[in-house]
């Protein structure tokens, strides 16, 4: 008997906490995960509308590879990213490593390279007869290189473009965490090997998590990169189904695969979660950590920073240059047109704000009230993220088409879709800084009769600021570089420097399209240079 009322309880009490007025945040999160869970929704949809041919391809042993092919380059991704992210998050931070600014910006840029540029990059740059292949012939008669499609190029790339994930999160943890933990940990005779592992290190994982989380499903949900290097992946495959096949229902289907390993992820992530309490020692600001001097470590680490913003930056802008100016030699025309520019700043800058407000609530549910419920609607808002943008963007129509026909082709299912596909690289970073306030602290300023609405801004949104900071340009990056949703959902003739470097591919007009390239590094980098140089708390 008393186990039964136990498990009502259990059952109840979130639907309790639902009905109080003070917990104004479920019913804004309830909405965004009733929002995302339609995209899975749809797909269900069309798969039980289809015969047995579906369950039948499902099933066969070459499904069963492309998993195994698919959640091999997710692992590898992954690992390698936390490698390259999380030492260059702590050297540019912490040390008095040169440049530090400037390879802080540098370093995070990127990520708003779209993957099929990055993977034809690759291609041009270390393919069969690219451009390293025929350095190498004329200097040392090297006529071959190890074979640079499949699975070495697909890790390479997605590595390159998606550690900027981990290292914006870390840095943001960083610049969160209170030095008065580090000094406390050397104070009692540990080295700074010591104090990192067991202090830095531990402080540091609900930040490396929630950027693997984001790696991760950024490459589960990959096409570009993946399609050029021709590595087989879930998503190549949905793709195909699209543009090949008259019945859908097997794209939809092969969809709901990418959905239960979405699911899967998610689950491992939550699994291996740390429930440590990671807090700041006080709601005031903190005092800057002294840099820590690298003495004889100084030039490495200054030369291994400048070697990964070479490999994925100064590579990349360097073949994309060369094809601008192979372009104009060969009287191509290189007409931008400007309001593809502003179109892309004001739309990108639109759906940060949104998805920013979106996350507020999702993670203040997610770390003040955990249970099954909040789990459960804070986990689903991460499956819009490991789906590719034209399965969201298609459940959107349906939706748009048969229920709110006055929207169709507007800019509100267009902003939609902007949330429900990057919401997580907002609510991560947020979720990571939130983490680190002690809600005693807002406790107390409560039990002193303020308001929580002024508690709010007073004490907790300010320590949110770097998180805050963090996503939004994460997402305004993100949203930079989003194709398919965009050609889809965009009212008429609204285009943007993603779908012209798209429409100047497609007709072959590759200089054209290096130039708008190049043109799209530039407009992101000038925001992040000004969010990330304006941050002082972490890099003076």
């Amino acid at each position: 008997m008393r186990a039964n009322v136990w498990t009502l309880q259990t059952i109840f009490k979130p639907i309790k906490l639902v009905l109080r007025t003070r917990y104004i945040y479920w019913v804004p999160s309830a909405t965004i995960a009733l929002a995302v869970l339609f995209i899975p929704l749809y797909l269900i949809i069309r798969t039980l509308g289809s015969g047995d041919e579906v369950w039948e391809i499902l099933i066969r042993t070459r499904t069963l590879g492309v998993l195994f092919r698919t959640l091999a380059l997710i692992g590898t991704v992954v690992a390698f990213s936390i490698l390259l992210a999380v030492p260059m998050a702590w050297i540019t931070v912490r040390t008095d490593l040169p440049m530090r600014r400037l390879i802080s910006v540098l370093a995070v840029l990127p990520l708003v390279i779209p993957s099929y540029v990055g993977g034809f990059l690759i291609v041009v740059a270390l393919g069969p007869k690219g451009m390293l292949q025929n350095f190498l012939q004329d200097l040392f008669a090297i006529e071959s290189l190890p074979n640079i499609y499949g699975f070495p190029g697909a890790a390479l790339a997605l590595t390159l473009l998606s550690y900027p994930y981990i290292l914006l999160t870390v840095r943001a943890s960083l610049r969160g965490i209170d030095p008065a933990l580090e000094e406390g940990s050397r104070g009692l005779g540990y080295g700074s090997w010591s104090t990192f592992r067991n202090i830095t290190l531990n402080q540091l994982s609900p930040a490396i998590g929630a950027g693997s989380l984001l790696v991760a499903l950024y490459t589960l949900s990959d096409f570009g990169a993946v399609s050029i290097l021709q590595y087989e992946t879930f998503t190549w495959a949905i793709f195909i189904q699209y543009q090949t096949a008259f019945n859908r229902s097997i794209a939809a289907a092969l969809s709901l695969i990418l959905v239960l390993v979405a699911v899967l992820i998610l689950t491992v992530e939550a699994v291996t979660r740390r429930s440590s309490q990671l807090y700041q020692s006080s709601a005031r600001g903190m005092r800057t950590p002294n840099l820590i001097p690298l003495n004889k470590w100084k030039w490495p680490a200054f030369g291994y920073s400048c070697f990964i913003v070479s490999l994925s930056l100064f590579l990349p802008i360097f073949v994309l240059g060369f094809w601008v100016v192979r372009g104009i030699s060969a009287g191509e025309s290189l007409e931008l047109v400007w309001t593809h520019v502003f179109n892309s700043i004001s739309i990108s800058a639109l759906a940060a704000g949104l998805t920013v407000i979106a996350a507020l609530p999702v993670s203040f549910l997610a770390v003040r009230h955990s249970g099954w419920l909040t789990r459960f609607i804070e986990r689903s808002t991460y499956l819009g993220f490991a789906l590719p943008g034209i399965v969201v963007a298609l459940a959107i129509i349906y939706f748009g088409v048969n229920y709110v026909p006055f929207l169709y082709q507007t800019f509100a299912l267009l902003l939609v879709a902007y949330v429900i596909l990057f919401l997580p690289t907002a609510s991560g970073a947020v979720k990571a800084s939130l983490l680190q306030v002690n809600s005693k602290v807002e406790d107390a300023a409560r039990s002193l009769g303020s308001k929580p609405i002024n508690v709010f801004l007073t004490i907790t949104l300010p320590l949110l600021k770097p998180g805050i900071i963090t996503g939004g340009a994460l997402v305004f990056l993100v949203t930079l570089k989003e194709l398919p949703a965009t050609l889809l959902l965009s009212p008429i003739g609204f285009q943007t420097l993603a779908t012209s470097i798209w429409s100047a591919t497609t007709e072959a007009f590759f200089a054209k399209a290096a130039a708008s390239s190049l043109l799209l590094i530039l407009v992101a980098s000038i925001p992040m240079a000004w969010i990330l140089l304006r941050d002082r708390e972490g890099i003076r």
